[in-house]
């Protein structure tokens, strides 16, 4: 490869460099190839590449030494893969690529001078690593060398894969057991993408790779001569079949302390309404076809959950209704029919009540006003009367059939010793990941967050909890002293502990 020409009045800072660099690419971006002469575009091509070596040789010293230096703990991260994610806008295999780059040039200084010589091609730098991983260690450093050298003279890969095979013959040790199996570089990765489908990557040892074989032989046969499926189709099938045999078995830690479960979501409006629970669940599994596919309603635990708004009107509408400010002392000030006036309007305010948007909420007045409605009928008493075991929303759900007619659960409770599982739940649902800015760990690796420490006061309650993953909870907030406030849009913003850092998340997440 032919080295790039130097400029003469070179860069004195990285951001010079940087911007030359930038400046540089943005030119033949913009540049109208087809001006070109012959002779140009392939000094470009030419060019480019031996830009993409030094590219890569300069990326991994760099990340290196940001790396040594914990040069992303200044931004609340735990580690460098998850701050290049964040802060390059790359994906986590791409992170983790450009680490193990910087790792594999680190113990490999002459492929990374011949990288930075723009001698090497990054395709060959990464085949002549993978031929020295095989190589006896005492032996690698002097095979690098003759690899590179014989790479930099013009050797292309077929002769250099000759060369390592004859490098291989003369420093072969003696096969023992275990030595050729590559322990070191196993690896597997699952990575999700659109609409939660999967793409599943690895390097099996050949004890992992023998019992996942056997596996997929016991379970991916054909059925039947109905079983139209390809082969692979059998493989995925009989490793989701696994997999769901293992959850069911209870071998495995449930997931954030729950089996695998529906959410069933109902406003008080459905429920006055008298939705059929089938219908229901129909509708929420057809909205839903990615968490719940078909036939997840046989055999998942279904836990219902009631929602519901205040309606503004309904309020102003008591406040009117009742304007003194104490209200009737009694019963029979109120009159005998109050308690029924009270069920059927009240409550047939209610079942509109979805309609209403967030920003119609009444002033303070209206709302002083119709805490005091109805001879002194308080927020809490309407709390009361509608929810809980034997509140308003208990009993018309329990008129449905199948689970949905369970008794319900409060869904904020005081300080407990553990967090409930339907605080849990919903937590989980609202949030999806870690909420940390810059982090999107899984909910199934995330602890649930006390906002408000729970010895300073702080409920256990949907509103003071958060999902934060091992590292940002244990580390970044509760030994690192980082401050996480989530904000009304949904949105997180955490706060050094010197105050000096200032970082926002991203978008706001799934309402719960």
């Amino acid at each position: 490869m032919r080295q790039a020409t130097t400029i003469a009045a070179g860069p004195s800072t990285s951001a010079e460099a940087l911007a030359l660099v930038q400046a540089g690419l943005a030119w033949l971006a913009a540049a109208d190839a087809t001006d070109l002469t012959g002779a140009e575009r392939a000094d470009c091509l030419r060019g480019l590449a031996a830009a993409e070596s030094v590219h890569l040789a300069a990326t991994a010293g760099i990340v290196s030494a940001f790396d040594a230096a914990e040069d992303y703990a200044d931004d609340g991260q735990g580690g460098p893969r998850a701050w290049l994610a964040w802060q390059t806008r790359v994906s986590r295999p791409a992170a983790a690529t450009t680490m193990a780059w910087a790792r594999r040039l680190a113990a490999r200084p002459q492929v990374a001078e011949a990288l930075a010589a723009a001698e090497l091609s990054p395709s060959y730098a990464r085949q002549i690593g993978d031929w020295l991983d095989a190589l006896p260690a005492d032996v690698q450093d002097a095979a690098e060398a003759i690899l590179v050298q014989a790479a930099a003279g013009g050797a292309d890969l077929h002769q250099l894969a000759t060369l390592f095979q004859e490098i291989r013959a003369r420093t072969a040790r003696p096969d023992t057991d275990g030595d050729d199996d590559r322990f070191g570089r196993r690896w597997l990765r699952l990575e999700t993408y659109f609409r939660d489908n999967g793409s599943l990557q690895g390097e099996l040892t050949p004890p992992a790779a023998a019992a996942l074989q056997a596996v997929l032989d016991a379970l991916g046969a054909k059925a039947g001569p109905e079983d139209t499926r390809t082969r692979e189709q059998r493989a995925h099938d009989a490793l989701e079949e696994a997999c769901r045999r293992l959850i069911a078995s209870g071998c495995l830690p449930e997931r954030a302390g729950q089996p695998v479960q529906i959410v069933l979501h109902m406003t008080l409006a459905q429920l006055l309404g008298q939705t059929e629970f089938d219908h229901a669940l129909a509708a929420w599994i057809g909205a839903n076809a990615v968490a719940a596919p078909p036939g997840a309603d046989c055999d998942a635990a279904i836990v219902p959950i009631v929602t519901g708004t205040i309606d503004p009107d309904v309020l102003a509408d008591l406040a009117a209704r009742y304007p003194g400010a104490d209200g009737p002392d009694s019963d029979s000030a109120r009159g005998g029919d109050h308690e029924d006036r009270l069920d059927t309007e009240a409550i047939d305010g209610a079942a509109g009540s979805d309609a209403a948007g967030p920003d119609a909420l009444a002033d303070d007045q209206t709302l002083a006003r119709a805490r005091r409605a109805a001879g002194g009928l308080t927020i809490a008493d309407a709390l009361r009367l509608l929810s809980g075991p034997s509140g308003l929303a208990s009993r018309l759900r329990g008129q449905l059939a199948g689970p949905a007619g369970t008794i319900s659960l409060p869904l904020d409770v005081g300080a407990a010793a553990d967090i409930p599982a339907q605080i849990r739940r919903a937590v989980i649902r609202r949030d999806q990941h870690c909420r940390f800015p810059g982090c999107d760990q899984p909910a199934i690796a995330c602890h649930v967050h006390h906002l408000r420490r729970r010895v300073d006061g702080g409920a256990t309650s949907v509103t003071n909890c958060c999902l934060l993953c091992t590292f940002h909870h244990l580390i970044a907030v509760h030994r690192w002293g980082w401050q996480l406030t989530l904000n009304p849009d949904g949105t997180s913003t955490a706060v050094s502990p010197d105050r000096r850092r200032t970082l926002h998340s991203h978008a706001p997440p799934t309402a719960a």
